[in-house]
């Protein structure tokens, strides 16, 4: 996707309906209530869809009702984002019928991580921005007053606040421009070789996961590495990778990624706070963006 054609959904304004809705995992609606009125306070209508609370075995709701959802806010013209209230996993049975809607025709902010990356990948190759960011839960927990909640309603209001992060030691320098797609790994990774595949040479690459062996992810980089992706990668952002344990043949996740991106030259900027962590940094899904590593820290800042 050239990014002349990818699509920003208007800035949110007050009075403006944010939808909250479960493409995925079940949810405990006091969560869901304890968030509405921080949307609120930003001027925005805050409500729930018909079958955000449902329940289909591990799943908020059937396919059907959770697309159901989805379909309804994307095509409500008064409806200008959509607010995930949580991932878990289910959002994959959706896509290709999410597909066939006219996304572009008036386009819509999503938010959420984890397994929403399936939705992120949805729009981006659609052409469409959307958040990768955190939820109803850490919405509630914060009441909205964190850095990253304040970053999310910035974004979601048309404000592009840059990024700047301390040095790493792991990390190497250099300077790049170009698309920004990824989000939780083995989520973006499960639609390789499908029309939602981001996983693609010539784009600056963010990545996270939870409780995913080492050689798991290993196995992933080796499948970018052996199809070309890895190497032709403009920036790699390496979120937080939680919940895992080192192994006989890895000191740590990031050992392995930095041998795995030995070979090439790009910048690579490690231990960024993205991810199944506290403080989770909206990032914008098929925005361009210039990533600056250098001895002094990172600097991410959004181009177009």
């Amino acid at each position: 996707m050239n990014q002349h054609d990818i699509l920003t959904p208007r800035p949110l304004k007050a009075g403006d309906r944010v939808a909250i809705l479960s493409p995925a995992s079940i949810i405990k609606p006091q969560t869901v209530y304890n968030a509405m009125p921080v949307l609120a306070d930003q001027g925005w209508v805050p409500y729930v869809g018909q079958h955000t609370f449902n329940r289909h075995g591990t799943l908020a709701g059937t396919d059907e009702e959770r697309y159901s959802d989805l379909e309804t806010a994307l095509l409500d013209p008064d409806t200008r984002a959509i607010i995930c209230s949580r991932g878990g996993y289910g959002a994959v049975h959706l896509l290709d019928r999410l597909s066939k809607l006219p996304l572009r025709d008036d386009p819509k902010w999503i938010v959420g991580y984890s397994d929403i990356s399936a939705l992120h990948a949805l729009m981006t190759t659609n052409g469409i921005k959307s958040i990768h960011a955190p939820m109803t839960k850490h919405l509630s927990q914060y009441n909205g007053r964190d850095q990253d909640s304040k970053r999310l309603f910035a974004l979601l209001s048309g404000m592009t606040p840059t990024l700047k992060l301390p040095n790493y030691s792991a990390n190497r320098h250099g300077t790049a421009t170009g698309l920004l797609v990824g989000g939780n790994l083995a989520v973006i990774a499960g639609l390789i070789s499908t029309p939602f595949d981001v996983l693609t040479p010539g784009h600056i690459l963010f990545i996270e996961d939870i409780a995913e062996p080492i050689y798991k992810v290993e196995r992933i980089l080796y499948t970018l590495r052996l199809n070309g992706t890895l190497r032709g990668l403009k920036g790699l952002i390496v979120g937080r990778f939680t919940d895992y344990t080192p192994d006989r043949d890895h000191e740590s996740m990031e050992e392995m990624i930095q041998r795995m991106v030995a070979d090439y030259d790009y910048p690579v900027a490690y231990n960024i706070p993205i991810g199944h962590v506290d403080h989770n940094i909206p990032m914008v899904c098929g925005s361009t963006v210039k990533l600056d590593v250098t001895s002094s820290g990172v600097t991410i800042e959004t181009v177009a």
